[in-house]
Parts: C-alpha cells; sequence; structure tokens
C-alpha cells in the first residue's frame, strides 16, 4: 500500500503528533526534511537603537504507522539566528545577546481511541542559548498532550496542553488544533511549522487552479535562551517574543517538494532580559518590523 502524506498532513505530526492518522494509510515510514531562511528586518527599540535579524531553520525526521491505529515520529531540528544591535540605547548602549541557536528532538506519538478520535503525545527536548553560554543550563523540555477529531471530510479539530520548564520558567498553555475547509478553495487552519511564524495561530488558506496556494494569517512567537557567561547578563536569560502577521503563497513541485514564500510583518515585539535566576532586569518593546522568509521542504 502506498504511503502518501500531504503537506497539510506533515505539518500537523509536527504540531500535534497526530499526522496523517486519518489522513495517511501506511505500511512504512516517510523521511522528511526542511530548510527555511528568514530576515526579520529593522525593528526600533523603545528608549533607542534598533535590531535586525538572520534566521536558518532546519528540520529532518520521519513518520511511521505501528499498525493498530498508533503512529510515532522522530523530529530532530537546528536553529541559529545572528541578532544585530544598532545603537541599543535601550539597554544601555551594548547589545543584549549575539548570535543564537538552537537544537534538539521531538517524538510525536498518537493513538486511536475510536475511529474518529486520536490522542497525542509529544515530549520534547531542546538546548537554547547564546554562543558562548553553559550549554548544560540552556535545556527546554515539556510535552504537547493533545485530543483531535477526525471527520469524514478530512477536516479535524482538536485541542491540547503544552506544559514546558523554559529556562527558570514553567510554562502552561492551551492549544488549538484546526484543519478545516471551508469550501472547495478555502480552509482554515494553523500555520506551517517548519515556517518562520511557527504553528501558534490561525491561517485563511485559497487555492488557485495551477497548484498555488496562498494564505494570510497570525501567529504567536515567543523564544527564551539562556545568555552567554560573559555578556551584559552573564548566564542570565534572554526572550524575544512577537504577534507575526503574514502572507504565505504555496507552489508544490511533484507529490514530494512544496516551496512556500513568505511576507509580513511581526508586531507586538518586545525583548527581555533577566538575570540567572529569572528576575526581569530589562524589558523593551519593539516597533513593527518587516519579515520575509522562504520553506522549502521534501518528503522521501
Amino acid at each position: 500500500m502506498q504511503f502518501t502524506v500531504s503537506r497539510r498532513a506533515i505539518a500537523m505530526a509536527l504540531l500535534v503528533a497526530v499526522s496523517g492518522a486519518a489522513q495517511a494509510q501506511a505500511t512504512g515510514w516517510v523521511p522528511f526534511a526542511s530548510v527555511t531562511p528568514v530576515y526579520q528586518g529593522k525593528g526600533d527599540l523603545d528608549g533607542g537603537g534598533d535590531y535586525s535579524a538572520w534566521s536558518t531553520i532546519l528540520r529532518a525526521g520521519t513518520l511511521g504507522d505501528l499498525g493498530g491505529g498508533r503512529r510515532a515520529g522522530v523530529v530532530l531540528n537546528y536553529d541559529y539566528t545572528d541578532y544585530a544591535f544598532a545603537s541599543p540605547g535601550a539597554f544601555g548602549g551594548a547589545a543584549p545577546w549575539s548570535a543564537v541557536q538552537r537544537y534538539g528532538i521531538a517524538t510525536p506519538l498518537s493513538f486511536a481511541v475510536s475511529d474518529a478520535w486520536y490522542v497525542g503525545l509529544t515530549p520534547s527536548f531542546d538546548w537554547i542559548h547564546e554562543r558562548g553560554a553553559n550549554v548544560g543550563e540552556s535545556l527546554t523540555w515539556g510535552a504537547f498532550v493533545t485530543a483531535t477529531q477526525f471527520f469524514a471530510d478530512g477536516n479535524l479539530l482538536g485541542f491540547g496542553l503544552g506544559v514546558f520548564d523554559r529556562l527558570e520558567q514553567t510554562s502552561v498553555f492551551p492549544l488549538l488544533i484546526v484543519d478545516w475547509k471551508l469550501s472547495d478553495r478555502w480552509r482554515l487552519a494553523n500555520p506551517l511549522p517548519a515556517g518562520p511564524t511557527g504553528p501558534a495561530g490561525l491561517e485563511l488558506d485559497y487555492r488557485f487552479d495551477g497548484g498555488w496556494n496562498v494564505g494570510l494569517g497570525a501567529a504567536w512567537r515567543t523564544t527564551r535562551f539562556r545568555l552567554s557567561n560573559t555578556g551584559p547578563a552573564a548566564n542570565g536569560v534572554g526572550e524575544e517574543r512577537g504577534v507575526p502577521i503574514f502572507l504565505r503563497a504555496t507552489r508544490s513541485f511533484g507529490p514530494g517538494v512544496t516551496l512556500n514564500l513568505y511576507g509580513g510583518f511581526v508586531t507586538a515585539g518586545q525583548l527581555r532580559v533577566e538575570d540567572s535566576s529569572g528576575k526581569v532586569l530589562r524589558k523593551v518593546d519593539v516597533d513593527p518590523a518587516p519579515l520575509l522568509g522562504a520553506t522549502l521542504s521534501a518528503r522521501f
């Protein structure tokens, strides 16, 4: 039996560990990979100065059917972001951090509890730190627990809860899972996890004739990382947060390769610096900044 997994199915796998449970028929494993270069343009800092960032996001892994309504996968990730601060008076004239990298692993699992309902568990472990930081103190770990209902027409709705230990902070937050066909051309869904915005949001997608799709959406994005041992806040924690509002254009090249192009703005931006115990030392708001990116993904 041939294993067919859609772009959206792979996306949902990385997000909630229930990818393709009702959308794909499988007897084997499907490897996949993606690369995403991202440019976030200059955003003015409240208090003086500005910053911009170049990023590369890499994802690779495999998804498979274990039989009996059980599915599993392994996802490896690596992100690298190079920040550039100019005259950051908001941070006392010194850049709060420079280059940040993230690497880790997630192991999505899902189980059928009926013909329509699937329960998912996705534990993950990531090391996120500035160059020169103590890697042993940069671990972020936790899990998503989800419940998703698949409908006969291919739609799905679900909910979940994420619990994470995120560097001197425990985060608990709800998760809404949506992939709903509104008509032959319109669909409402979560954004692609491998893209520059992250999956925590909603996107309205329109399908054109000729293989192109466009989407308009917004997402919530936050990153916490361990700071270097020699910077202004030695061994502290840096945090970047914002709400990307974006337009996406997608083109598929055959059954296994997809290109996604992104353009938009990051709004409600904020940068934080905390000491090694999690106490906020400085909190700076950021004006809207342009966002450009592209994701090339493939399954094999």
